[in-house]
């Protein structure tokens, strides 16, 4: 039995549809503005006890950086990832090599208050300097496949 082309061409496109309208949905990235970033020293049972990471064990001033999240897409942003630099008032990196600083569990439609908790050396001096901070997430909760 031969298969003819425009029967092979129909019986795909009906594959590809199908598959289309039975797979799941995908999240798409929100980009979250985030403004009127500062920071401020943590409350006393955050910051008792703080050491940094990264297997040393060093004296930490603890901060919580807060601002304003834009989130524009309609829906709440779960898990969003919180970038940006962090200076030491003499132009030192504060978290050396890498831009990440925290997450936010939810950030809901519009404009919403956020709080990021960071560890910072104690013998870096302050004021610290916030620059180029951004928010991403997915609007839904990503979780891995459970097969």
């Amino acid at each position: 039995m031969k298969f003819r082309p425009l029967a092979v061409l129909l019986v795909t496109c009906f594959f590809v549809l199908a598959s289309w309208t039975v797979s799941p949905p995908s999240w798409a990235l929100v980009q979250i503005k985030l403004s009127n970033v500062s920071y401020k020293d943590c409350p006393p049972e955050l910051a008792k006890g703080n050491v940094t990471s990264g297997g040393n064990s060093l004296p930490a001033s603890c901060y919580l950086i807060t601002g304003k999240a834009k989130n524009p897409s309609g829906k709440s942003v779960f898990d969003a990832d919180v970038f940006g630099r962090i200076y030491d008032a003499n132009g030192e990196p504060v978290l050396q090599n890498r831009s990440r600083v925290g997450s936010i569990a939810e950030v809901p439609p519009g404009v919403s208050d956020f709080e990021v908790r960071i560890s910072v050396p104690a013998n870096q001096p302050t004021p610290l300097k916030l620059e180029q901070f951004k928010a991403t997430g997915f609007a839904g909760r990503v979780s891995p496949l459970i097969n």
